[in-house]
């Protein structure tokens, strides 16, 4: 399996990570167009922070996202940006739909926790072979 690396001046990186997002209370909110919607939103957002969407999918109460972005990017504020921007997006075309699950008070969509895990094209193990495995000075 060949590895896609990515540069900037300064660095050769492929950071990728697995973020889970639940909605608030759980509820069942998403339909397939809703699922779409995001997708897009998500793609519109992470372009804006230099990343990637290499997969997008969800259920009806949480979705998942493969990402991949720079060294130089705060993953912590790119997932903030990413629940933030996609509730406010969600609510400007779905205020209707969304007022029947939420009420009318509060404008929430997501719970205030997230899933990440970092993965990549090789494992631990194979990491650590390499790693044992280098040609170091003996003395």
């Amino acid at each position: 399996m060949e590895i896609n690396y990515f540069k900037t001046r300064r660095a050769t990186f492929n950071l990728t990570v697995h973020i889970v997002l639940v909605t608030k209370y759980r509820r069942k909110v998403f339909k397939k167009e809703h699922l779409e919607f995001l997708n897009e939103a998500f793609k519109s957002i992470v372009d804006k922070w230099d990343a990637g969407i290499v997969e997008f999918n969800g259920e009806s109460d949480h979705v998942h996202i493969l990402l991949t972005y720079p060294p130089h990017k705060l993953l912590s504020g790119l997932i903030a940006n990413l629940k933030s921007t996609s509730s406010k997006r969600m609510w400007d075309n779905y205020s209707d739909y969304l007022k029947k699950i939420y009420g009318k008070d509060k404008r929430v969509l997501w719970t205030g926790a997230y899933f990440v895990a970092s993965c990549g094209g090789v494992t631990i193990d194979q990491l650590k072979k390499y790693v044992e495995n280098q040609d170091s000075p003996e003395y």
